[in-house]
């Protein structure tokens, strides 16, 4: 028989359990009160014109592309449709359906790209270290974070001041070629290479004088991209070298030479770094060219922070020593590749000063206001070259490159995967499928997420209601407190051009100090007009490239050259 006192410890034991088991529930439901992300599902988004494609073909199409990023906002799949693009929406994968996350709300790239970075790698990361070496494009965490640690000296602005005399030999080169009407992309690709080339690890690709560049080096960055478009259907696939199928083999031996010749310069900078300062004086660069610079920091770097070989090698050759092209096996995505290469070498620079000048052939106004800019400033030097801090700091040459990376971003957009199930915030509310505001986006571990740079660039509501228009002459004056207020975490000039965070583009003033030293040459000597009965249009290719209309659909930017003086 339990007696009263027992009975009271059993009644108080079984208070306190109610009490804790309530207070728990309590806690749980109110913790999920203060997580009120909405599902991906719950997220609007534009009606899909593909049932198994996704919306893929619309966001890549060549020629409509461009209007799909910003439409995209507008027309959504409920019928609704907004004044302004919304800032982040739902898309459909191919043809797995599977949703997309897109987005270019600042709050949500915030968190994306710098707080949790690590969660959402670029696509593909984990293969990439297969076909791109271990270098920053093919690595995460803390392998990133150590090879970024040893390349930032690099592209520091002393070492950019060192490499002006170089910059300014190359455009030496290619003023004394232009001389009657070409194709300004093809000469601006090869100016991009031999910069690249010379500044990058010592060395000449390109005399800057024949008709057709001849070094093998060269061709094959011209010939990779069409021979990888042949081989698309072994994408992300084994290659067996018995595959009876020439451009799988054309492919294969390209990226096998690039590797190649990889290895050569990086022995050769070896032997030289080995035998002396005066050993390094005799070679091209005569030692500050950045795989040099990076050679030698690495062998007085910490323990902690040294690269192997491979590692060096990849940073600046983009070269993959890690597969054995003599195996029956060949592990190779085609398509990565050729985009990779030609991203980090040449192609979004080169591509960017053909669209400078193709935009000063239709606005020759500000063509002839840049060349009188330039033109005093080199009076002022009584006829020198112009030195780093003089070229940077013209107002208007830097406002038309500014402007220009602005609204037209030689890419549109990059991709993220979601590594782990995350709760994005958002600065600006969207309306749900249910009619309800969500501030937050409960984003799952696998999901793709798309980051809009050029919707991010031309957004309205931060650069007024003329984003759309081509004006360098908002950069002449403070930008608005809507743009500086913005947060957004791009790392050049309140633009996602050259993407944020850790991930960014270590190389964007390399990539600046390019353009207007060859921008700035090219203006002082020539006169750019449209070439007669070539109507161009830009395609909205992984980078975007400039093509003849009615023409062969081969990237081309024909115009007219004559003399300024």
């Amino acid at each position: 028989m339990i007696s009263l006192q027992e009975f009271n410890q059993d009644g108080l034991l079984q208070s306190v359990a109610v009490a804790i088991f309530s207070a728990g529930l309590w806690l749980l439901m109110r913790g999920r009160k203060k997580i009120p992300g909405a599902t991906l599902d719950q997220v609007p988004g534009p009606p899909v014109s593909s049932w198994w494609k996704g919306h893929q073909a619309q966001m890549n199409n060549l020629k409509d592309g461009w209007s799909f990023h910003p439409d995209a906002g507008r027309k959504l799949w409920s019928g609704r449709q907004t004044a302004n693009c919304l800032p982040v929406f739902i898309l459909s994968d191919l043809p797995s359906q599977k949703n997309v996350f897109y987005t270019f709300d600042p709050k949500a790239m915030n968190h994306i790209l710098l707080k949790e970075m690590n969660s959402f790698p670029p696509l593909r990361i984990e293969t990439a270290d297969v076909f791109l070496g271990k270098g920053l494009l093919g690595t995460v965490g803390d392998v990133h974070r150590r090879q970024r640690k040893m390349l930032n000296p690099v592209f520091s602005i002393a070492h950019m001041r060192s490499m002006m005399p170089m910059f300014n030999d190359i455009a030496q080169k290619l003023e004394n070629t232009l001389n009657k009407r070409i194709d300004l992309l093809g000469w601006m690709a090869r100016t991009a290479l031999e910069l690249i080339g010379q500044s990058g690890f010592g060395y000449s690709f390109d005399n800057m004088e024949d008709d057709v560049p001849k070094h093998k080096y060269s061709l094959i960055i011209k010939n990779l991209v069409q021979a990888s478009v042949r081989s698309t259907i072994f994408t992300r696939t084994l290659l067996m070298n018995s595959v009876p199928w020439k451009a799988v083999h054309e492919v294969r031996d390209m990226v096998m030479y690039r590797h190649e010749f990889s290895v050569k310069v990086y022995e050769e900078k070896k032997r030289a770094l080995e035998e002396g300062d005066e050993a390094v004086m005799r070679q091209l660069g005569q030692g500050k060219d950045i795989l040099s610079i990076l050679m030698k920091d690495n062998i007085d770097a910490d323990a902690e922070d040294k690269l192997n070989e491979d590692e060096i090698i990849a940073q600046v050759f983009l070269s993959s020593p890690s597969y054995n092209p003599k195996s029956d096996l060949f592990l190779l995505d085609v398509t990565w590749i050729s985009r990779t290469f030609i991203f980090a070498a040449m192609d979004t620079t080169s591509n960017a000063m053909s669209r400078i000048l193709q935009l000063l052939t239709v606005h020759p106004d500000v063509q002839d206001k840049m060349r009188q800019e330039i033109s005093q400033a080199r009076r002022e030097c009584q006829g020198e070259n112009l030195s780093y801090d003089e070229l940077v700091t013209l107002p208007y040459l830097d406002a038309v490159c500014r402007e220009t990376m602005r609204l037209y971003p030689p890419v549109a957009h990059v991709l993220r995967r979601a590594m782990e199930d995350s709760v994005v915030p958002l600065s600006k509310p969207v309306r749900g499928i249910d009619g309800r505001e969500i501030t937050e986006v409960i984003v799952p571990k696998g999901t793709m997420v798309d980051i809009s740079i050029i919707n991010s660039n031309r957004n309205t509501d931060f650069w007024g209601p003329d984003a759309m228009e081509w004006k360098p002459e908002r950069w002449l004056s403070s930008l608005p407190d809507s743009i500086t207020n913005a947060n957004i975490p791009g790392v050049y000039s309140n633009l996602m051009t050259f993407i944020g965070g850790s991930r960014s583009c270590i190389g964007f003033k390399f990539s600046q100090l390019e353009m207007k030293v060859i921008i700035s040459m090219l203006v002082e000597n020539f006169k750019f007009s449209p070439a007669p009965g070539k109507d161009i249009f830009w395609q909205m290719s992984a980078i975007s490239s400039p093509v003849v209309v009615g023409g062969d659909g081969h990237p081309k930017l024909p115009l007219l050259v004559g003399s300024a003086k």
